[in-house]
C-alpha cells in the first residue's frame, strides 16, 4: 500500500510520487519503491537507503525535491513479475533516467 503522496512541478510537467518501502530480496539493504506518475507515464522506481540519504532524506519528499531540482536522476525501474513459486513480486527490470 502506498503511504505518502507528493506532487512536484518539473518544468511544465506535474509529477505525483507515491512511496512505499519493501525489502530488496534477501539483501539486508532495503529498497524503497516510489510510483512516479506523469502526464505520459506511470512507473515504479526503486532507491536504496544509501541513494535516498544522498538525496537528503528517506521518503517521497526527498525524491520529489531531487526531481524538482535536477529534473532527472538515474534509478532502477521496477515491474511486477511472477516468482518461481508463482507469487507476484516487484523486481528491477532496467536502469532508467
Amino acid at each position: 500500500m502506498f503511504a505518502r503522496r507528493h506532487l512536484v512541478k518539473c518544468g511544465s510537467l506535474a509529477v505525483v510520487i507515491l512511496a512505499t518501502a519493501q525489502a530488496a530480496g534477501a539483501q539486508e539493504d532495503k529498497t524503497s519503491l516510489f510510483k512516479v506518475i506523469t502526464v505520459k507515464d506511470e512507473i515504479v522506481i526503486g532507491l536504496t537507503t544509501d541513494e535516498l540519504k544522498a538525496l537528503g532524506g528517506t521518503d517521497a519528499s526527498a525524491v520529489a525535491h531531487a526531481l524538482a531540482q535536477k529534473g532527472d536522476m538515474p534509478v532502477w525501474q521496477y515491474n511486477v513479475h511472477r516468482a518461481q513459486n508463482g507469487e507476484l513480486q516487484q523486481a528491477p527490470t532496467q536502469r532508467s533516467g
